[in-house]
């Protein structure tokens, strides 16, 4: 099996292409996949298939190439920001699509993608919707936000402290209830005008260090602190996250977002690894202090490029 690495300021991927749609990508294959220790590692797999082949899921829309978006745990996601940005890229240093623009089919709907002059890549990330108000659960902090759809649901709560003090390790939404089944939680700090600080924790992916629709969502709240929504506006917000920078534009109807989207590596993942039985490979059976290290690495990683941003 093929596949591809990328990553968009440190959320990265898996990319498998998978023209025809012949692949059985199961939740337990991709939580393989994705494990650092005993996979490749990554927050999540982008498999690239043709819109003509996947069915329901891609119904109605006109783009040759489906994003099909996958959580580090397997479960299947509406949207991701960054990735839809890495596989632009991938799509077009391929040669599976031309450039500098193109269209690609997600489960939020069709994303037109822009390659820019500079290297970077902008997506109309299509309308950003404020659901109302709302709460979480941060280790010992109860947090204020906004409940925000980007084409997935988000709970951004700003916070006056730096936002690498807040514990995200496994946050919890309290409110709204339509949030609480799973949501991507931002905390987000007020830096200076138009720049704001983040950090998330992604629905099925955990503590990551960016998050393209995340950072749409926070970008909104804060518009929304600032008395700046819906205003309409062509000056972006920095969001600084820690695996660096992306340009926000908010708006109720087509939000923009900018940013890097790298290639960095490519391979075959090994036959003897993939015929492996399933319960060998179960993350679940491995619990304990493995885990618990996995996850204090990822918060340090965070926690520093915060700090050196």
């Amino acid at each position: 099996m093929r596949f591809a690495k990328g990553h968009g300021t440190g959320n990265d991927f898996v990319i498998l292409p998978d023209p025809d749609n012949d692949l059985d990508l199961t939740a337990a294959l991709v939580a393989r996949i994705c494990d650092r220790h005993f996979g490749v590692g990554a927050d999540g797999v982008l498999r690239v298939v043709r819109t003509a082949a996947v069915g329901e899921d891609a119904a109605g829309q006109q783009a040759e190439w489906f994003m099909d978006y996958r959580n580090a745990d397997g479960s299947v996601a509406e949207m991701c920001g960054n990735g839809v940005r890495v596989f632009a890229r991938y799509l077009i240093e391929q040669g599976m699509a031309t450039g500098p623009g193109l269209t690609i089919a997600t489960r939020a709907g069709t994303r037109a993608v822009s390659a820019e002059p500079d290297g970077q890549f902008t997506v109309d990330m299509g309308s950003a919707t404020v659901l109302g108000e709302g709460e979480a659960q941060a280790g010992d902090q109860r947090l204020a936000g906004l409940a925000i759809s980007v084409g997935n649901p988000h709970l951004a709560c700003i916070v006056a402290q730096p936002v690498a003090a807040v514990d995200l390790d496994s946050p919890r939404v309290l409110r709204p209830a339509a949030l609480a089944a799973g949501a991507n939680i931002e905390v987000i700090r007020v830096l200076r005008e138009r720049e704001v600080e983040m950090r998330v924790h992604e629905r099925g992916s955990g503590l990551t260090l960016s998050c393209g629709t995340g950072a749409v969502a926070a970008a909104v709240a804060a518009a929304v602190s600032a008395g700046e929504w819906p205003l309409e506006s062509a000056t972006p917000w920095t969001v600084r996250v820690p695996g660096g920078k992306l340009a926000v534009t908010p708006s109720p109807r087509a939000s923009l977002l900018t940013g890097p989207a790298e290639i960095v590596a490519s391979g075959e993942l090994a036959e003897r690894w993939l015929a492996e039985p399933a319960d060998r490979a179960d993350p679940a059976d491995r619990a304990g202090p493995g885990d618990a290290a996995e996850l204090g690495d990822r918060t340090d990683r965070a926690s520093a490029g915060l700090r050196a941003i």
